[in-house]
This record gives C-alpha cells, sequence and structure tokens, in this order.
C-alpha cells in the first residue's frame, strides 16, 4: 500500500465505497431529519428533546456494555468461521442482558429533569424503546463487518436510515412531538428484519475465555461513553447554564459541522478489521497514515473555505434566516470538527484497532475536564459562542494527545 492509488484499490475491494455510501445516506437522513425537526416543532419543544437526545447520546455509547466492539475487534482477527460464530453468541447474549440493565438506568436518569421540564418522562420512554432496538441494530452491523459482508451492513444500515426518516417526516407532520418521538423509537427495529433472515439469533450459550474479552469491551465502551458525552455535555452544560433556546441555537449551529467527520469514519470503519489484522505491521501503518492525509487534508481546506465565504448563506438556506446570526460559533465547530477528521478521529481509531483501548480511555477523561472547565469560564462570558471555544480546545487537545499516544505504539514497531 505504498500509493495513493493502491490505498484507494485496497478500499474499493474491500468494498468500502458500500460503508461509505451507507453513512453518507445516514448521514444525510439524519440531516435532513434534523431540518425538519427544527422547522416543524415549536423551538422550546425542540429544545427540550434535544436536551433527552443528549443524554441518550451518553447511554446507547453503553450498548450492551461493549458487547458489539468486543465482538467486532475479536471477531475481525478470529481466523475460522466457527470461532466467530461462538464469539458472536457469547456476546451478543451477554450483551442483552448487561443492555436491559441500562435500559432501566436511563429510564431512571429521567426523574433528574422532570422538576424542570414537566413533559420529559413520555420523552424519555420514547428514547428507551429506542436505546433497546439500537442494541439489535448495533449487532448486526458488527456481525456483517465481521464477516467483511459490507454490502449487507450498507443496506441493514440505509433501511433502518430512510424508513427512519420517512416515519420521522410523516408522523412529525402530523402528530408533532409525539409523532417524532414514535418515529425515532420504531427505527432501529427494522434491523430485525436481517436477524430473522440469516437465521441470527441463538441463544446458546458458548465457553469462552471471559477476561480479556470484556477488558477489551468495557475499556471500548467507556471510552465510546467518554468520547460521546464530549458531544453531549456542551448540550447538557447549555442548558445548567443557559436555557433550552440558547440549547436550541446552538444544536443548530453544530447540526453541520458535525457531521462533516463522516467522511473520515466510513472510511476507518471500513478498514477497522483490515487494520486490526495489521496492528504489528510498521510499514502497512505508516502508508495507510500517510495516504490518509493526502485524501483528507485537500478535502478539509475545500471545505473550510466554503464555510468561511459561505457561513451566513449556508445557515439561512438550511435552516432559517433566524439561526443566521451564528456564524461565528458555525465556523469555530467547522474548524473544530475538520481537526477532528485530522487527528483525533484518525489516531482514536487506530488505537482502537491496534488494542490500545485504555489509552483512548484517558485521551477521552482529559478532554472532558478539558472542556468542563473551559465551559463554566467561558460560556457566562461569551454565551453559545463560549461553548463553541470550549469544544474546540477540548477536542483539538485530544487529537494532539491521541497522535501522542500512537506514536508510542508506533515506535515499539521499530
Amino acid at each position: 500500500m505504498k500509493s495513493l492509488q493502491e490505498f484507494l484499490q485496497n478500499f474499493f475491494k474491500n468494498k468500502g465505497q458500500y460503508v461509505f455510501f451507507s453513512l453518507l445516506i445516514a448521514k444525510i437522513c439524519g440531516f435532513i431529519s434534523s431540518i425538519a425537526v427544527v422547522r416543524m416543532l415549536p423551538q422550546s419543544d425542540f429544545g427540550i428533546m434535544t436536551i433527552v437526545a443528549s443524554v441518550f447520546a451518553v447511554f446507547v455509547t453503553f450498548s450492551g456494555f461493549g458487547s458489539a466492539q468486543g465482538f467486532l475487534r475479536f471477531g475481525a482477527i478470529a481466523e475460522q468461521a466457527e470461532e466467530k460464530e461462538k464469539l458472536h453468541q457469547h456476546f451478543f447474549l451477554q450483551g442483552f442482558l448487561y443492555h436491559l440493565i441500562l435500559s432501566v438506568l436511563f429510564i431512571l436518569s429521567s426523574f433528574f429533569f422532570v422538576q424542570k421540564y414537566g413533559d420529559v418522562l413520555l420523552i424519555f420512554i420514547f428514547f428507551t424503546i429506542r436505546l433497546i432496538g439500537f442494541y439489535f441494530f448495533n449487532h448486526i452491523q458488527s456481525y456483517f463487518r465481521v464477516y467483511h459482508d459490507n454490502k449487507n451492513f450498507a443496506r441493514v444500515n440505509n433501511v433502518v436510515n430512510v424508513f427512519g426518516l420517512i416515519l420521522i417526516i410523516i408522523l412529525t407532520y402530523f402528530f408533532g412531538l409525539k409523532g417524532y418521538l414514535l418515529a425515532i423509537s420504531l427505527a432501529p427495529f427494522l434491523s430485525l428484519f436481517w436477524f430473522f433472515k440469516y437465521k441470527i439469533l441463538n441463544f446458546k450459550r458458548t465457553k469462552l475465555q471471559k477476561k480479556e474479552l470484556w477488558s477489551y469491551s468495557f475499556h471500548a465502551v467507556f471510552t465510546a461513553f467518554l468520547s460521546d458525552l464530549l458531544f453531549s455535555l456542551d448540550i447538557l452544560l447549555l442548558g445548567f447554564l443557559l436555557n433550552e433556546n440558547a440549547v436550541a441555537d446552538y444544536k443548530v449551529a453544530i447540526i453541520l459541522p458535525s457531521n462533516l467527520t463522516f467522511l473520515a469514519v466510513s472510511m476507518l470503519q471500513a478498514d477497522f478489521p483490515k487494520i486490526a489484522k495489521n496492528a504489528h505491521n510498521q510499514l502497512f501503518v505508516k502508508d495507510y497514515i500517510s495516504n490518509y492525509y493526502k485524501i483528507f487534508i485537500p478535502i478539509c481546506l475545500v471545505i473550510f473555505g466554503i464555510s468561511f465565504f459561505f457561513a451566513k448563506e449556508i445557515l439561512t438556506l438550511f435552516f432559517s434566516s433566524q439561526y443566521a446570526p451564528e456564524t461565528q460559533v458555525f465556523l469555530i465547530l467547522v474548524i473544530t470538527f475538520l481537526m477532528n477528521m485530522l487527528f483525533r478521529n484518525l489516531f482514536g481509531n487506530l488505537l482502537s484497532a491496534v488494542g490500545e483501548m485504555k489509552k483512548n480511555t484517558i485521551i477521552s477523561i482529559f478532554s472532558l475536564i478539558v472542556l468542563g472547565i473551559s465551559a463554566f469560564i467561558l460560556v457566562p462570558k461569551f454565551q453559545i459562542l463560549g461553548m463553541g471555544i470550549s469544544v474546540f480546545l477540548a477536542m483539538t487537545f485530544s487529537g494532539f494527545l491521541g497522535m501522542f499516544f500512537f506514536w508510542k505504539y508506533f515506535k515499539k514497531l521499530a
């Protein structure tokens, strides 16, 4: 994999384009649904729903206590199909029990918000149903990735996201917030079709060495939790320090920038099994990083140029003139997520693929500390602009720290 041409040929040979376009479709669907919800729901309903969605984003990272991540990592490096199947049955069954406990904790967390937001309990109930559905959705995705079946990975992803979008638009239009909640709770259960089609559901217990498997899984899920908390803590802190209207304004400013990372994530997800298998090959790792930058540095420069010159027009076009004044926050967040693509996404995924999950946990902990401290200092003075700066500091710090840890790992391969 010495040249960029060979790098891209390997990507297409691995059918990475299916992963890319399925994640692109998912981002487009998420983006369209966000715009539709912004336009169809009152600002107060949208603000409250966003707060609950931020809590959900924290809990969903604990899905099965990392069972899907553990299966993806160890299933990818397993040589025999029989071994892969044993791993899947073990992770699926044990993880589902953990996930039920998680769902109970999520609904109980609603009582922290009931006093301030009266109708929040109903929203939490629908999001709890969605949380359970996501367990099946995540596992079927990992299953197809382990078996390098990127076509079926794309199919299940596309069906859940496209039909989910259709449900959201129709039900929100006719029934408002309740219709939206019904749509998002039903969508992930569409993935059950593939469970029954491929007879993946199997309740036979298997005996495996659990310590190593779940040690990685717990670190993976805890790191994912801390990482997603970084994306949710900004919303939660704004809800605490300011109000739901500020949350709505900030959410609109971050929707587009946060979706930019799908470009990097899609490639890294498609290549994850290949990276895991070549974790100790220094030449492979070096060439992978080099070719990754050949692709994404020019992409980031183009995106920044468009955003810099047309920020106000972009916000007005996709949302409304009501949100056009938030151009400063928008630009800061664009820069933040472009830096995220170049550092945090790349080195975080590389550390995960090579088994260095503990390093990712350390990075996420320090990033949260940076976000929390800077937010309490900057938000009271600069409002949502202060939160944008805080997110930039936290995510840029995590990207450079990830690069530092991976460089230490890379030198050991020599």
